[in-house]
Order: structure tokens, then sequence, then C-alpha cells
């Protein structure tokens, strides 16, 4: 199996609500996020999937999260915003920017620390 991806990153802030401790009080992150896809065989041209493709639908999801409080985006409305949370709506974003012909999943990892992330991926 191949995989080939992209790193980009956002700033934004947002609280959780339930049992998190310091957490629930309004914090920011400097996110960094992994846009992965794989597939099994490459195209003609060698490649899995064109990587600036990727880049650019990479930033363009996050160009409309950067400088934002997520809890206050319509995306977000009535959902506790996770790393979880945001890998889902990040996908979901990026996913019809991308050609998916040969690709067999796709995957959102959101890093809110050097040493915590969550992820997220879908087969296609």
């Amino acid at each position: 199996m191949y995989e080939v991806g992209v790193v980009d990153q956002f700033e934004a802030a947002h609280r959780l609500q339930g049992n998190f401790g310091p957490a629930t009080r309004r914090h920011g992150h400097t996110y960094r996020v992994e846009l992965r896809v794989r597939g099994a065989a490459l195209a003609a041209d060698g490649t899995l999937c064109d990587i600036g493709q990727l880049g650019d639908g990479l930033r363009a999801a996050l160009g409309a999260l950067n400088y934002q409080d997520l809890d206050e985006l319509p995306a977000f409305s009535g959902r506790n915003t996770t790393a979880e949370a945001v890998a889902t709506h990040i996908l979901q974003a990026v996913r019809g920017r991308i050609t998916t012909a040969g690709l067999k999943s796709i995957a959102v990892l959101v890093w809110e620390s050097p040493s915590a992330f969550a992820s997220y991926e879908e087969e296609l």
C-alpha cells in the first residue's frame, strides 16, 4: 500500500465542554494537520496522488479555521470542538477538493501539541 501526504498548520482557540480539567477554559493551539491518502497502485506517471492538489485542498480547508474561535463557527455548532471533531471537519472539507480515483482511503491527523493528536480516516 502506498501513502502520500502533506502537512500544514493553523492557529485557533476553543474550549472543551465536559470533564476536561483546565481545557474547559478558553485556550489556543497551533494545530499541526497531516493529510494522508493511501492506495494500492500508482498512476501511469508513477504517483499515487498529486501532492500539489493535496496541499491546495488542505490550505483551503484550514484557511476557514485560521485565527478563529472554533466554538463560534457554524460548522461546530452543537459539537464539542475536540481534535476528533476538527479532524472530521477538515477531512470532509478536503475530500471534495482532491481527485480520489484509485485511492483507498483518506485520513487527517490533527496535532494539538507535539505529543497529542487525533485522527479521522475514511475509506474511499
